[in-house]
């Protein structure tokens, strides 16, 4: 493995040191990953996959599209980066996802689902309209291709003469196990392959027989539709107009390499369907594979993680939303291939005719939510907030406008840290604050976050979201109060400066607080809760008294809390000296939470230093 620095070294590799080398990489995955954390399952299902497309095709010339990205860590390890693996997903290190920045064998950002067939496409257009010659590959998991875009995608591709290449790697799995017709349907073909195999059977022999063979093996060519269609109904990739090739074992090198090397000599759009075992390698990620999709730093001989995983908020979200849903027959749960990463998985279990996973297509979900909402149901919608940015129309055409009852559950609010600009939830406040019937919370504590899932459910009508962070938080920051539609809490007082805070920042309020009082000045600090609609009175009152205002808060500075209280302190026409703290209007790179809140200055002694500035 140390001589691979560069596809052109797998290329001179025959079959079996190719073997040898996808034994190699596994291990070399599992040491680094084991350390840093990271997508392990996937990148251990797809090694095979990513030689023999190594092999066959020449990148950067020839363009590679991974979609979701996080299976091109094999892909990273031949182009070059190999020894940067141990900053994989560290500030200033390589990123968990393909960054053209990084390599020009990355030809395009990805992470987030189902985009890969769209940008192969545009690429491929483009490259015909230049009059260029080169392959254009998109691979893809089953998973992502329960996502609408690809479908979309796959339409208008099969109509195009433009030559393009799909590699659909079928796993059986996203992050968790798939779900819906397209699964079923890809598995009857890992089943009954039965037929591709027959019909090639039967053309051999056909064009062996004198004077006859060759006309008989066309009118067989004819009739293949009937004939496809009596022994493996609706060969959906055939009908869109894709030349179909699979299903092959993804972990035969040498199968792959001979049908990739067919595939790029085809006219037109083809589909190749390949079948790899997601974990392969690594017997605890085989058995497990939803565990080891995305994994922190974990005991190789074990399996188990360095430092326990503990109780976050979307378990506390989970837990309570099978107490609620034990004394409401009405309440239903949804997700989008996230049964486990949001807290669902008791909820599944334990009512399994109102749980719904609806596989990645968070349009679809946000409205199947309104129509079960419409008809009388209390649906709640659980949603990483970075995915959720997908579904941002069917929140204000198919829910808000229709002021429909619907909970969003939307978790990885915030910061996320080590996969990066793709993922962080820096924008859920800015992209629901100004949709009408909106309501937003943000929990500061576990009690909170249990209590605003109770009022979200039970108590308020329209639409509502509750937005929380990944992973843990406090049991509780302040005494108990009651929630209130559209109300605060102060938590301490003073009456020198008010700092406004929501959510998990509340505890950085606090402790920035006790730190100002250290040299004298005296805060006023308000858990603001509601972000939507403020708590405008009590804001209000305390920007009055102390005539200075600073707002904290782990979302982008555009749009945000800080915006929300700009706009209410001049319609109150209240001229008050005021500071905002967010993440700037940049992407925000990849690293530990605790490094990027240092690095864009929201730690307490960064936020300290500035605000006695500010207060000179």
């Amino acid at each position: 493995m140390s001589s691979i620095n560069s596809p052109m070294d797998v290329k001179k590799l025959d079959i079996g040191l190719m073997e040898k080398l996808a034994s190699e990489i596994r291990g070399f995955l599992v040491e680094k990953v084991s350390k840093t954390g990271g997508h392990l399952a996937s990148n251990l299902g797809i090694v095979e996959v990513t030689l023999a497309l190594h092999k066959v095709f020449d990148t950067p010339r020839d363009k590679i599209v991974w979609d979701v990205g996080h299976q091109s860590y094999v892909h990273k390890i031949l182009t070059g980066r190999r020894d940067k693996f141990d900053l994989l997903r560290q500030l200033y290190g390589i990123s968990g996802f393909p960054k053209t920045k990084e390599s020009p064998h990355d030809c395009f950002n990805t992470g987030h689902s189902s985009t890969s067939i769209s940008a192969a496409l545009g690429m491929a257009r483009a490259r015909d309209m230049k009059k260029e010659d080169y392959s254009v590959i998109a691979v893809i998991g089953d998973g992502a291709l329960t996502g609408g875009m690809a479908f979309e995608a796959l339409n208008d591709a099969g109509r195009s003469p433009n030559n393009l290449i799909v590699v659909l790697n079928d796993n059986e799995m996203s992050i968790s196990k798939n779900v819906g017709g397209m699964s079923r349907y890809l598995s009857k073909i890992r089943t009954e392959p039965f037929y591709f195999k027959f019909k090639e059977e039967i053309e051999a022999i056909l064009n062996k027989i004198p004077a006859i063979g060759k006309s008989a093996s066309k009118a067989l060519n004819r009739a293949k539709g009937t004939i496809k269609y009596m022994i493996m109904p609706g060969i959906i990739f055939e009908d869109l107009g894709f030349k179909y090739l699979g299903p092959i074992n993804g972990h035969n090198i040498s199968e792959m390499t001979d049908v990739f090397s067919r595939a790029r000599l085809i006219k037109g759009p083809v589909f190749i369907h390949i079948c790899t075992q997601k974990g392969k390698g690594y017997e605890f990620a085989e058995e497990k594979p939803h565990k080891f999709h995305g994994v922190a730093p974990f005991r190789i001989d074990t399996g188990e993680l360095k430092a326990g995983s503990g109780y976050g908020y979307s378990d506390v979200f989970g837990s309570t939303l099978v107490e609620l849903a034990n004394k409401d027959q009405s309440i239903a749960a949804i997700t989008a291939s996230m049964t486990q990463g949001t807290g669902l998985e008791q909820f599944s279990k334990s009512f399994g005719s109102r749980f719904f996973d609806v596989g990645i297509a968070e349009q679809h979900a946000v409205t199947f939510a309104a129509g079960l909402s419409q008809n009388g149901l209390k649906p709640v919608v659980a949603i990483y907030s970075s995915f959720l940015q997908r579904a941002y129309d069917q929140i204000l055409h198919d829910v808000a406008l229709q002021n429909l009852h619907v909970v969003f559950a939307v978790d990885r609010a915030g910061i996320v840290g080590e996969d990066g600009e793709t993922h962080q939830g820096l924008y859920d406040l800015s992209f629901l604050r100004h949709i009408p019937n909106m309501t937003i919370l943000a929990p500061s504590d576990y009690f909170e976050m249990k209590s605003m899932l109770q009022y979200a459910v039970m108590v308020h009508r329209g639409p509502i979201a509750i937005r929380y962070p990944r992973g843990k938080g406090r049991e509780r920051l302040a005494p108990e109060v009651e929630i209130h539609y559209g109300k605060g809490v102060r938590i301490c007082e003073g009456g020198h400066l008010t700092i406004i805070s929501a959510g998990t920042m509340t505890d950085t309020a606090i402790t920035l607080s006790s730190l100002l009082k250290a040299s004298g000045v005296e805060c006023d600090v308000i858990n603001a809760r509601f972000i939507k609609p403020l708590d405008a009175k009590l804001i209000a009152d305390s920007a009055k008294k102390t005539q200075r205002v600073v707002v904290i808060e782990d979302n982008t500075i555009i749009g945000g809390l800080g915006s929300a209280v700009l706009e209410m302190l001049s319609c109150c026409g209240i001229a008050a000296k005021t500071k905002l703290f967010a993440f700037p209007d940049i992407p925000v790179i990849h690293g530990s939470k605790g490094d990027l809140i240092k690095k864009y200055r929201l730690d307490t002694e960064s936020l300290a230093s500035e605000i006695l500035k500010f207060m000179a």
